[in-house]
């Protein structure tokens, strides 16, 4: 089938999906000015009470409509302790939200017919492999931004956290098993994602980070936006990350993405956000001049994947090109949202029949906050009244998904057996350990005990403790540092480990290392 009748079916689709689900979709004209300032009055007095209640340290909001940007102040503080405050130009780490902004610049790539959408990565990146030979042949850009490749979502994600950069990350998805056919299922995959953004940019001669500058930073006036984590370093106005320490928002952890910049590795502002949302809102006219062509931003909202519905909201959702396309209880909208475990909540959603946007960007994970303010806004815009408390709902969402992940690791190894067997002599497990997707790992002794080192070039050290016989634990995540994660052993014939699994690298299978020396 044609992409234009695609295109066209999936646009008959969508109003009537739109009409049938939400009667707001007849009813645009209903949000004049004065129901704007209303609602813009309860997000404000909305947003003051969170922060002041401790929902987040700091947060700041941009909202549009009709080309003007109708809402901009930032909220409590840039960290937690400090005195210093978030306005609208306080920069932040925007995490995923960094997708749709990467998906409209490849849209102007794809506008100035430098690439397509289906260009197949085998003809801009030779180098780049999946598992499977056919798919490797066909991936495109598309299947990519729409997260259909069949990576398996964290696929990469292991690798960056122990310290490797882009290029080995990318070479190493090769060793990654699908996770389901080509094409056949969606999988969210920052690394996946990230190989799209990069291949669209290689015709250009350039890096991803010159192309995101030069096709839409600069052209929109977002001077305080970049996908260079040391950028983000340089200004004095930025968001530090929190997590709850105790039950107390503390500022511990530092988050450099730049291995997944176009995933995940932006930085940038309320004020600036705002723009790219007035572009992305006109159909890629800024200013009332074309920047983007129309066609090729239009398909990055065109719904090519299900997710399924909304867990809070219950709005029908699906995937487009770095896009999610919801039809929900205001009618369609396009958002995304954006997190960094160890401190940044960000979100988007866009009413693009309305021409409204809303932005948030907060300095905290985890938390509702932001879908919790942004669904009481739209409640208020187009009813009138905010239906519930959206932030409570939504932080209780959160916590149901993450609070109880965190309980189970740490039951499972709550108490050893009793009574627990004794390990073997700390030569039996120390030595040096190697797959291909992993790399070295090394199991050394320190004091009394034993450490492991893992990535390029031992960038990572976990000190181990024992647990039960050739099962140790290690701490290896700085959001939730008591929450323990095994590292086993199998012994040989000859009283020495040959093999040594990482529970915590072996989401996709690819933990089991081999000795291959002492």
């Amino acid at each position: 089938m044609r992409l234009d009748r695609t295109l066209h079916r999936w646009r008959m689709w969508a109003l009537i999906a739109v009409i049938g689900l939400s009667p707001h979709a007849a009813l645009a004209d209903t949000i004049v000015p004065d129901r704007i300032a209303a609602a813009l009055s309860k997000l404000e007095a909305l947003a003051e009470g969170v922060v002041a209640d401790g929902g987040v340290p700091g947060l700041a909001i941009g909202v549009v409509h009709d080309d003007k940007v109708v809402f901009l102040k930032g909220f409590g503080h840039r960290e937690a302790g400090k005195v210093e405050t978030v306005d609208a130009d306080t920069v932040f780490q925007i995490a995923s939200l960094s997708k749709p902004v990467s998906s409209t610049i490849v849209a102007a790539l794809v506008g100035e017919k430098i690439v397509s959408w289906d260009t197949k990565i085998a003809d801009l990146d030779p180098a780049f492999r999946l598992s499977d030979p056919y798919p490797t042949s066909e991936l495109t850009v598309r299947d990519l931004f729409s997260h259909r490749s069949g990576l398996p979502g964290t696929a990469g994600d292991d690798l960056e956290g122990i310290g490797y950069d882009r290029a080995e990350i990318l070479h190493r998805l090769r060793f990654v098993p699908p996770l389901s056919s080509f094409r056949a299922g969606y999988s969210y995959s920052n690394f996946g994602l990230t190989e799209g953004a990069v291949a669209a940019a290689r015709p250009t001669g350039k890096s991803w980070e010159e192309v995101a500058e030069e096709k839409l930073y600069r052209p929109l006036g977002m001077n305080s936006t970049s996908s260079r984590y040391a950028d983000f370093l340089k200004h004095a106005n930025r968001a530090a990350l929190h997590v709850r320490v105790d039950g107390v928002w503390a500022a511990k952890i530092k988050r450099d993405p730049d291995a997944q910049a176009p995933a995940g590795g932006v930085s940038s502002t309320a004020r600036d956000l705002s723009q790219w949302m007035r572009l992305v809102l006109g159909n890629g006219v800024y200013d009332g001049k074309p920047l983007i062509a129309a066609d090729a931003l239009a398909e990055t909202h065109v719904p090519l994947m299900t997710r399924g519905k909304n867990p809070v909201s219950g709005g029908e959702s699906f995937y487009g090109l770095g896009w999610n396309v919801e039809f929900g209880r205001h009618g369609l909208s396009w958002g995304h949202a954006g997190a960094f475990s160890v401190g940044a909540r960000t979100l988007v959603t866009l009413f693009p029949e309305e021409k409204l946007g809303i932005v948030i960007v907060a300095n905290a994970f985890s938390t509702g906050v932001p879908e919790g303010l942004s669904e009481s806004f739209a409640d208020m815009a187009f009813d009138g009244k905010v239906e519930k408390d959206w932030v409570k709902a939504w932080d209780d969402a959160y916590a149901s998904l993450f609070g109880p992940a965190v309980a189970a690791a740490k039951a499972t190894y709550a108490s050893p057996p009793s009574p627990a067997s004794p390990a073997g002599p700390a030569s039996a497990y120390k030595g040096r350990y190697f797959n291909d997707f992993i790399g070295d790992a090394v199991v050394s002794g320190e004091g009394d005990g034993l450490v492991l080192k893992v990535g390029p070039g031992g960038a990572r050290s976990y000190s181990l403790k024992h647990f039960d016989r050739d099962m140790f634990l290690t701490y290896p995540d700085a959001e939730t540092p008591d929450a323990p994660s095994g590292v086993s052993f199998v012994l040989g014939p000859d009283g020495k480990a040959s093999a040594m699994t990482l529970e915590f690298l072996d989401g996709n299978h690819l933990g089991t290392l081999q000795r291959v020396g002492d």
